[in-house]
């Protein structure tokens, strides 16, 4: 059974036990736009523990805000009982809660195109806050008062500048300057939460023009100021006629926005590898003899990445990744020098598609010279899988047979046969016992 039958199998259960019951939020904004839903939510009169007596299979996620999973088919849908907030005390959750009426559950949400209900027994939207309007005119709305709205939950702001970014809407007047006044205020929201919007605009499209915004209505210099730094940092002409390290780094974002309409969506690793590339350039920025020079940026800048995403709680298998992207995004520009056996090491390492991706788009969004990506690209398609991960041609216990005894000289011996193979100077084990025993005695 399709997602939004099953959504729709839940409504007229509810419906069918005296129950109001909608598809509720984000899924009938994305029916409207005629986008398909990521998933389906469901708002209904019923309470929690009637729920729980009309399905069978049930999990309490959010008891103390009325929220019961339903399982469908082994599916999992939000059922969230109509509910009225209690004031926000935090500015990140409400005070207290209670059930409450249709009007009053639409009332409470953020914006006015997330506040539509649709019913789909009788294929009827429910709109009380203008919101097929504002989807017409393509606007991101505050529901009432859009500084309530935000003292309530300040992520709200930052998912104003998603809204606005991954759908190509204008936030109106209003609740643009909303946001302005009350940035400062977005640190009583959660690192994890704000990284999770952050994540959002890089990977759903649109990347360049949320940080435009996020930089417009000040939240960026709060909640990225590495970022921000970027902004004025001189570049040399030759290698960056784009202009400076801020609008390098945005086209880089503009970039990203086109890949994102030929895929379903980015890597979060690539994403924030174009974002933090050349993170440590400010503090890295000299004159040298009239030349503008970045001189150890790269490291820095992979340093600097990982305290930046370790603050938004993204996981280590991304700060791990996106630390290796900034440590060696000018790596590429040394490989037609590199000896054989380094460049086949090089191109074996683990993230290369996605370090030359990178390559690929930071030289797009300067001079635009892809010589060295190319270079790499050719001969990675020219060498073969066993080529730049070739089996050893001896282990340990090789050397143990020839009479050495266990140590450091072991890791060193190996090391020097391997790289020999890559070379191409041998190729099989007895070549690699024979080279050995020429250069080493036990």
């Amino acid at each position: 059974m399709p997602q939004r039958e099953k959504a729709t199998y839940i409504v007229k259960c509810l419906r069918e036990r005296g129950f109001e019951a909608y598809l509720a939020g984000g899924c009938v904004r994305d029916f409207l736009l005629g986008k398909q839903p990521q998933d389906f939510d469901i708002a209904t009169a019923a309470k929690p523990d009637t729920i729980r007596e009309i399905f069978p299979q049930t999990v309490a996620v959010g008891a103390e805000f009325g929220v019961t999973l339903v399982v469908v088919d082994g599916e999992g849908f939000e059922v969230a009982t109509f509910r009225y907030d209690g004031p926000y005390l935090d500015g990140r959750r409400p005070s207290h809660v209670r059930f409450a009426s249709l009007t009053e559950d639409i009332l409470r949400r953020d914006f006015t195109i997330n506040g539509m209900m649709y019913d789909p027994v009788s294929d009827r939207v429910v709109d009380l806050v203008g919101g097929r309007t504002d989807l017409s005119r393509r606007l991101i709305r505050a529901i009432g008062n859009a500084a309530e709205r935000f003292e309530e939950d300040r992520l709200r702001m930052v998912r104003a500048v998603r809204f606005a970014a991954s759908l190509g809407f204008e936030i109106e007047e209003s609740t643009f300057a909303a946001v302005r006044k009350l940035a400062t205020t977005i640190t009583q929201i959660s690192s994890e939460r704000i990284g999770e919007e952050i994540t959002r605009i890089l990977t759903e499209g649109g990347a360049r023009r949320g940080f435009a915004l996020l930089d417009a209505t000040g939240l960026l210099a709060i909640v990225l100021p590495e970022v921000e730094a970027m902004k004025g940092v001189e570049q040399s002409p030759d290698f960056h006629p784009e202009g400076d390290v801020f609008t390098h780094t945005m086209l880089m974002l503009g970039y990203l926005s086109q890949i994102s309409n030929l895929k379903s969506q980015i890597s979060e690793s690539l994403a924030y590898g174009c974002l933090l590339h050349d993170v440590a350039k400010p503090m890295c920025a000299q004159r040298d003899d009239g030349r503008i020079t970045f001189y150890g940026h790269a490291e820095k800048g992979a340093e600097m990445a990982v305290e930046i995403l370790r603050r938004l709680r993204r996981s280590r298998a991304v700060w791990e990744r996106v630390a290796y992207l900034v440590r060696n995004h000018l790596r590429h520009t040394q490989a037609e020098k590199m000896r054989l056996s380094t460049l086949k090491r090089f191109l074996g390492e683990e993230g290369i598609e996605e370090l030359l991706d990178l390559a690929r788009i930071d030289a797009l969004c300067a001079n635009g010279d892809l010589q060295y990506y190319f270079f790499c690209k050719r001969r990675l398609a020219e060498f073969k899988k066993e080529e730049i991960h070739p089996e050893p041609l001896l282990r340990g216990r090789d050397l143990i047979a020839l009479g050495f005894a266990p140590g450091p000289i072991f890791q060193k011996i190996l090391r020097e046969v391997e790289e020999a193979q890559l070379e191409g100077e041998i190729g099989s084990q007895e070549e690699a016992l024979a080279w050995v025993t020429a250069r080493y005695k036990p």
